[in-house]
C-alpha cells in the first residue's frame, strides 16, 4: 500500500483543529516504511521521529487550511469569467484539459451517480518584462514597460469527489515529498560509502600487487623500481579511506544516520514546501496592472507552491469543480488500437 492509500481515506489528516497520537504513530511507521524498513531497528525511532512527523503534518495543515474555495471551472463560462480568460486562452483548451486526465476519467467512471468532480489544476507560472505595449487602453505610452504572466502546461492529477478530499490529497503528496527527499539525501550518503569501499577495495588490490613482487620475483631480480614509494603512497591512501569510513561509521550506525537524515527533513519542512498566495490585477493580455490603472481589468487569485527539494518545483495552482458534462468523449487511441489488429 503506498503513502497515498495510507492518507487519502483519513478525514482528519489535514483538519487544522484535529491532532491524533494514534494519527503520528501510524505517519511515523509510514515514514519508516517508504524509507527503510529496517529503522524500526534503531532504539526510540517513534519517540524520536514523532516531534518531526507532527511538525510536519502541522506545516501541511497550515498550508492546505489557507487554501482559497475551489472555482468553477467551465468552458461553457471562460467568455464571462475573466478569471478563466487569464489561466486558458481558449474555451477548448478546458475541456481538452479535462478530457486528457485520466485520473478524472477513472474517478468519474468509479462513481457514476457523480454529477461534478473536484480537482487541483496545476499550471506553469511565469513573468516576462515587455515593452512597447500599452498600458492604458491605447492611450499610454507605446514604449512603457509591464510584467506579462502567463500560465502553461495545465495538469490535472488530483481529483475527488469532494473539496475536503482533494485537499487532503494535496497535502498526502506534499508529505510524500518531503518523505522523498530524506531518501535522496540518505542516497547520497550510500553513493559515497559504496564509492569508499570500492575505492579501498582497489588499493587493496593494488597492494597485494606490489606485495606478491617483492618475495617472488623481486628477490632474485631487485624490487622494480619505485616499488617501496608506490607501497607507502597506498598505504597513506588505505589509512585515509578507514579514516574516511570511519567518519561515516560501521553498520550500527548506517542506520541511525538514516533516522537522523529523515528526522532532519520531516523537523524542517518549511525548507521544502512553502505555498504563497497569489493576488493579481490584470489585462485582457494578462499584463500586471496597478490601482491606478484604467484598463479593463480582473482581480486573479491563485496559490503558488515551490518546492526546493530535488526535483525542484515551482507551479501554480487552483482548486476547482466541474460538471460532468463539461468532460469530452474520450478519443480512441488509435496506436493501441493498431497493436491489436
Amino acid at each position: 500500500m503506498g503513502i497515498l492509500d495510507w492518507f487519502k481515506n483519513r478525514s482528519a489528516q489535514f483538519d487544522a483543529d484535529q491532532r491524533s497520537d494514534a494519527l503520528t504513530e501510524q505517519a511515523i511507521e509510514k515514514a519508516v516504511a517508504l524509507t527503510n524498513p529496517r529503522l524500526k531497528l534503531v532504539r526510540a525511532y517513534q519517540d524520536r521521529l514523532g516531534p518531526a512527523v507532527e511538525t510536519s503534518v502541522a506545516h501541511l495543515r497550515r498550508l492546505i487550511s489557507a487554501l482559497p474555495a475551489s472555482i468553477r471551472i467551465s468552458a461553457t463560462n471562460w467568455g464571462f469569467d475573466p478569471v478563466l480568460r487569464a489561466f486558458f486562452a481558449t474555451p477548448s483548451d478546458i475541456t481538452t484539459i479535462l478530457g486528457r486526465s485520466h485520473n478524472v476519467r477513472t474517478l468519474l467512471e468509479k462513481f457514476p451517480e457523480l454529477d461534478e468532480a473536484h480537482v487541483v489544476l496545476g499550471m506553469a507560472f511565469s513573468e516576462q518584462k515587455v515593452r512597447g505595449l500599452s498600458l492604458q487602453g491605447g492611450g499610454g505610452p507605446q514604449d512603457a514597460e509591464a510584467t506579462m504572466v502567463s500560465f502553461a502546461d495545465h495538469q490535472v492529477r488530483i481529483c475527488g469527489q469532494e473539496e475536503r478530499e482533494i485537499r487532503r490529497l494535496l497535502g498526502t503528496q506534499l508529505f510524500e515529498y518531503l518523505v522523498a527527499q530524506a531518501l535522496i539525501e540518505i542516497g547520497e550518503d550510500r553513493s559515497e560509502r559504496r564509492e569508499l569501499e570500492d575505492e579501498r577495495s582497489l588499493i587493496r588490490a593494488r597492494l597485494r600487487l606490489l606485495q606478491q613482487q617483492g618475495p617472488g620475483l623481486g628477490t632474485v631480480f631487485g624490487s622494480p623500481p619505485g616499488a617501496a614509494e608506490e607501497r607507502a603512497k597506498l598505504e597513506a591512501q588505505l589509512l585515509e579511506n578507514e579514516r574516511q569510513m570511519e567518519m561515516i561509521g560501521g553498520s550500527d550506525s548506517i542506520l541511525e544516520g538514516e533516522l537522523e537524515h529523515l528526522q532532519s527533513v520531516l523537523a524542517n519542512p518549511e525548507r521544502y514546501v512553502r505555498i504563497e498566495h497569489k493576488d493579481l490585477r490584470l489585462s485582457t493580455m494578462n499584463l500586471m496592472l496597478d490601482e491606478a490603472s484604467t484598463d479593463v481589468a480582473c482581480d486573479v487569485s491563485f496559490s503558488l507552491a515551490e518546492l526546493s527539494g530535488s526535483p525542484s518545483i515551482r507551479s501554480a495552482f487552483v482548486l476547482g469543480t466541474f460538471a460532468r458534462a463539461e468532460l469530452p468523449p474520450e478519443r480512441m487511441n488509435f496506436d493501441d488500437a493498431i497493436r491489436y489488429l
